[in-house]
């Protein structure tokens, strides 16, 4: 993946400008473009919220979709997370960390502090648009740690499209 990012003076809206990289199998970005005949769209709409637990769980309760997260994401990611935050003198991730695991919410930090997020999956079943909830407690990234979860998950779905 290659990608770029826009952002207002505030910080307030960011626009990652994303496109495929060369690899072994077909990336979810590669696979969006083929589908819209390598027109360029937005694929992703990421919404904020201060209580990413509760707005989860509401969304689930709505039966909103979200793509499953592996097991294993969980059994390294709160040292990760934890190691990066400590190197920073930033408090640690005050979620329930059993709860987050059960939401299946993935979680990052960076030298500012850290995040919560989840993806929907495409709204449709084919890949079209999907939705982000993400929660901010400092970080300003976009959780480059869960890349590896995300397209796992993303891989996932597409290999039960048959696109991979």
């Amino acid at each position: 993946l290659m990608s770029k990012v826009m952002a207002s003076g505030n910080n307030l809206i960011k626009i990652p400008i994303n496109e495929p990289a060369e690899g072994k199998k077909k990336s979810q970005v590669q696979e969006y473009l083929d589908w819209h005949k390598d027109t360029p769209g937005v694929q992703h709409l990421a919404l904020r919220t201060d209580d990413e637990l509760h707005s989860i769980s509401e969304l689930r309760r709505r039966g909103v979709d979200f793509l499953d997260i592996p097991d294993a994401y969980y059994e390294s990611v709160w040292k990760r997370v934890n190691t990066m935050l400590g190197e920073h003198n930033k408090p640690e991730v005050k979620e329930d960390h059993a709860r987050v695991k059960d939401l299946g919410i993935l979680v990052d930090a960076d030298e500012d502090g850290y995040l919560l997020q989840l993806f929907t999956k495409p709204l449709q079943d084919r890949p079209t648009l999907f939705f982000e909830i993400i929660c901010r407690r400092g970080s300003q990234s976009f959780g480059k740690g869960n890349f590896k979860a995300l397209f796992q998950s993303l891989e996932m779905e597409q290999e039960r499209r048959g696109n991979l």
